[in-house]
């Protein structure tokens, strides 16, 4: 269970980054679709920042600890920050994309371990992750055909 514990805490600090990422992006915004993407924007930061807890509160209900610092997050998570800086929708839209990739790769991870020790609330708790991600990378994708 140390290893699963591990990789939720991994999954965390990605999502604790994500969310930052996010709100950076909603404020930070410009160009013709600024309404429509800064309203998305922030709906993506409050499913994010829901999910934040629900990990947190999971490493718990497991007897482990979840990060809980800027510091471990950063340390932890291969998405990367966002500049503090305007940006355009077309940029943000690609590094979505990238970023909702990355959730899903260690959703997916996590799912595979929890089913090989058998933690079926962990594989529960992660499906609706994957579900999520999946729906909004194929939202992503069509948004820049």
């Amino acid at each position: 269970m140390e290893e699963l514990a591990k990789n939720l805490n991994s999954f965390l600090s990605e999502l604790a980054v994500f969310y930052r990422k996010l709100q950076n992006y909603h404020w930070n915004v410009q160009g013709k679709d600024f309404f429509t993407m800064h309203q998305k924007l922030e709906e993506y930061y409050d499913e994010i920042n829901e999910e934040i807890d629900v990990v947190a509160e999971h490493i718990l209900m497991l007897g482990y600890q979840p990060l809980g610092t800027l510091t471990d997050y950063l340390e932890n998570a291969t998405i990367e920050e966002a500049k503090n800086e305007k940006v355009k929708s077309c940029f943000i839209l690609t590094n979505l994309i990238e970023d909702y990739t990355i959730l899903l790769q260690r959703a997916n991870k996590i799912k595979r371990l929890a089913d090989e020790k058998s933690s079926y609330s962990t594989s529960t708790m992660i499906d609706e992750c994957i579900s999520a991600y999946m729906k909004n990378l194929w939202m992503l994708k069509q948004s820049q055909e």
